[in-house]
């Protein structure tokens, strides 16, 4: 994930000015709040959810299976 430097803001100034990240987030789709010099928190605005789905069970399985069979061998191997 690339992080643009112009949407980067501490822990303190956030908690001292969340308008100012709601600000940030309307203008650019999204905010990261830094704790101790390290990115800890995305900020995104909520229609930015619809585009993060999680893996349906089916979906799982599918790729489990894929994988197994991709794999059977060694799983195999690491049965005995």
């Amino acid at each position: 994930m690339l992080i643009d430097t112009r949407n980067i803001i501490s822990m303190t100034e956030a908690n001292q000015n969340f308008s100012k990240v709601a600000r940030m987030v309307d203008k650019s789709g999204s905010a990261v709040i830094v704790k101790n010099n390290k990115p800890r928190y995305l900020i995104i605005t909520f229609t930015e959810t619809d585009d993060m789905k999680l893996a349906s069970d089916e979906d799982v399985a599918s790729i489990s299976r894929k994988l197994i069979q991709r794999n059977r061998k060694a799983y195999e191997e690491l049965a005995k």
